[in-house]
């Protein structure tokens, strides 16, 4: 028997390359949730102690600015290994499997599982929020955050395990639908939003103004005026906008690492080096776009105080996405775009069922995890078990968010574990630059790393000082310490058990997966 097929489940992965550059794009881009945070954005906003200073275009354009040398530190080490589980491989292979696994299974997957329950149940507010919008009042109950009366936590909960249910079982069943699913929702989504900015730019601030009026017949008791009045301040306030930096890297610009963890079903060397790139740049572009438009034509005093006004919020489902619905004036324009909103919470979910699967797998290749869960079934070419443990894990989280904390935001608490990984992996590319690049490679990978360190040092700082706003709570802290001792004690009894059978697991983490 070879070295290779003692150290690693078999001999070559069972995955197919079937991966274009559009769909390896549209993952890193659905998982970057661009139209999730302009239709969660409120959430947060009224959990601010004051929006005085906040300004989101100039917030988006930090957050971004801050997540580059994180894009060149993937764009560099997706082309030095390309494999199944992207990141997982690069920081195992340079730290070993005892914390590479550990930190992955904590940082990326734990992590995922909350927060496609935390997208699972935005999905579900966003079905009612349109149907409010709609003229459909009796689905403000799906739309209301658990904890606020008049929601229905239960249909909410299975609202949403229904959805991700469904979609699960199409990627075991027809796994290459699942990618065009990804790529064709978030294509959708973004073409949404692009048609959301020209309504809301031909509507204009009179626009705005007939909403608002139409608004306050329904029982809004507000006004335009009222609302543009209610807020003081200046157009912008850099420590009152870099304090939004975790809200983005709860929804956006980090989350880069969908299509190297896929690397090794890229077709195209072109494909693995530019997907990192050109999704956050054209993430970047979309989210600060419309954030741009909601200023330009609702004027930045307006939109910061309607954001952070519960009664707009809660009761009227106030963001980017109702308002360009409510400046339409079109039944057909208004129903569009109001399935864009649902679309990019369905495509967020569809990445993370490929992504987590994806960690699992290489996980249960290097024999770290249960080597079952390398299993890929011959009739589907799809890694079946893997697809039903997220299953069973998501739905979990979903049930926990809506009946224990009441609302999804309960849930933003467990991100922190993913930005504790990134600092990992940041660290993960200055060891690997320093013991393996050479001139100006081993200065730009290095220098990049050790930024994305400090950068990500810093969000964990925002995160830990301010709990009541970004889901700090016993659970959500509990749930990430957990899951890596979890994984600590996986790795020592899989070390301990294939030691017994003559194989040493620590040999994998000593070279590359096969393909």
């Amino acid at each position: 028997m070879t070295g290779e097929s003692v150290a690693f489940v078999r001999k070559a992965s069972g995955l197919r390359r079937e991966v274009s550059l559009l769909d390896a794009v549209t993952l890193n881009m659905s998982s970057m949730g661009g139209g999730a945070a302009l239709g969660t954005i409120g959430f947060t906003m009224v959990l601010l102690p004051s929006v005085s200073g906040v300004n989101l275009v100039y917030g988006s354009l930090i957050a971004w600015l801050l997540s580059i040398p994180q894009v060149i530190v993937y764009k560099m080490m997706s082309t030095r290994m390309s494999r199944t589980g992207g990141d997982y491989v690069w920081v195992s292979r340079v730290f070993g499997g005892f914390f590479g696994g550990p930190f992955a299974l904590m940082g990326f997957v734990f992590e995922t599982f909350a927060y496609l329950g935390l997208i699972a149940l935005a999905a579900v507010s966003a079905i009612g929020s349109v149907g409010v919008s709609l003229g459909y009042q009796n689905m403000l109950s799906l739309a209301l955050p658990g904890n606020v009366p008049g929601s229905d936590q239960m249909l909410q909960f299975v609202i949403g395990a229904l959805i991700f249910t469904v979609l699960v079982v199409i990627n075991i069943i027809k796994p290459r639908i699942g990618f065009k699913i990804v790529s064709t929702l978030t294509i959708v989504g973004a073409l949404a939003v692009f048609v959301a900015i020209l309504v809301l730019v031909g509507a204009g601030q009179q626009g705005v103004v007939n909403y608002m009026n139409t608004l306050n017949t329904m029982g809004a008791n507000t006004t335009y005026t009222q609302v543009a009045s209610s807020y003081s301040g200046p157009t912008f306030d850099f420590g009152a906008s870099i304090f939004l930096v975790p809200f983005f890297a709860v929804f956006a610009y980090p989350w880069l690492n969908a299509g190297p963890a896929v690397a090794s079903e890229i077709k195209g060397k072109s494909a693995i080096e530019w997907n990192v790139v050109i999704s956050s740049v054209v993430t970047f572009l979309v989210i600060t776009a419309a954030f741009g438009t909601l200023y330009y034509v609702g004027g930045l005093g307006f939109i910061n105080a309607a954001l952070a006004n519960p009664s707009l919020v809660y009761n009227y489902s106030f963001n980017f996405w109702t308002l360009a619905m409510g400046v339409s004036n079109n039944v057909a324009v208004a129903g569009f775009l109001g399935l864009g909103w649902i679309v990019w919470n369905l495509t967020i979910l569809a990445y993370g069922i490929i992504v987590i699967s994806r960690y699992l797998f290489a996980g249960a290749f290097d024999r770290f995890l249960p080597e079952k869960i390398s299993y890929v079934s011959p009739k589907y070419s799809s890694p079946v078990v893997a697809y039903m443990i997220e299953l069973v894990a998501v739905i979990i989280m979903i049930g926990g968010a809506s009946f224990l904390y009441g609302t999804f935001v309960s849930l933003y608490g467990a991100v922190i574990a993913g930005m504790v990984y990134f600092l990992v992996v940041g660290l993960a590319a200055v060891v690997y630059a320093l013991k393996k690049e050479r001139g100006q490679s081993k200065a730009i990978l290095s220098i990049a790393g050790l930024l994305m360190v400090i950068v990500f040092a810093y969000i964990i700082y925002q995160f830990l000082a301010s709990p009541a706003i970004w889901g700090g709570n016993l659970f959500a802290y509990g749930y990430v310490v957990g899951s890596f001792v979890l994984g600590a004690i996986i790795y020592a009894i899989s070390k301990a058990y294939y030691s017994k059978r003559g194989i040493d697991i620590t040999l994998a983490y000593k070279e590359l997966p096969p393909l």
